[in-house]
Parts: C-alpha cells; structure tokens; sequence
C-alpha cells in the first residue's frame, strides 16, 4: 500500500511540480525523490519535523485535487495502455509490417517526450 502511494505522489509530483511552491518542491523532491526522513527536511530547513509533515500532506492534497481537475496523470496512463495494446497487437499479428512497427514505436516515442 504504501509503495503504490509513494508511486502515485511520484507520478503526480511529475505532472504538476511546477504548480507548486518552491519550499513545497523542495520538500517534497526530498522526501519523495531524495528519500529523506522527516527529522533530515526538518533539520535542513530549520523548522519542526511536525512543520515538515503537515506541508508534505497539504502538498500531497494539492497534488490530487490537480489531478481531481486536470486529469492529466489518469490520460496519461491510459494512453499508455491503449498504446501497449496497440504494441502487443501489431507485434503479434504484423511483426513483418517495418512501416507499421515504425509508426507504433513513433507513437511510444511521442508519449515519452
């Protein structure tokens, strides 16, 4: 459980990172990205590890209320899907087709960049 939110704030963080305050980045790139415990943001800021947690969660409730209205991780992951559908399907049934494998993989590229 734990894991799959870390990945999800990861992913959200991604997306909407420059929407965020400069001190709620640091914060959270440290903590999420940098793996520092609460007692290390706290000592590195020169605040309470209390201080630190309570801006984590808030950051974290901003993050998804972004998501809540934008939607851009959740289409993001589906495109994703649907394009290794796609990926799967064309290598199972024209993996000889250059052109059509080029196109597939362009498409992979684009939502990469």
């Amino acid at each position: 459980m734990e894991i799959e939110k870390n990945y999800r704030i990861n992913s959200l963080f991604a997306f909407y990172q420059p929407l965020l305050t400069a001190k709620q980045n640091n914060y959270m790139q440290l903590y999420y990205g940098d793996d520092y415990s609460l007692g290390e943001i706290a000592e590195e800021f020169n605040v309470s590890r209390q201080a630190v947690y309570d801006n984590l969660r808030r950051t974290e409730k901003i993050l998804e209320d972004y998501e809540g209205k934008l939607h851009l991780y959740q289409e993001f992951t589906a495109r994703n899907d649907q394009a290794d559908e796609i990926q799967s399907y064309v290598a199972a049934n024209y993996p000889h087709d250059a052109k059509l494998n080029r196109l597939v993989a362009g498409l992979e590229n684009l939502e990469e960049q």
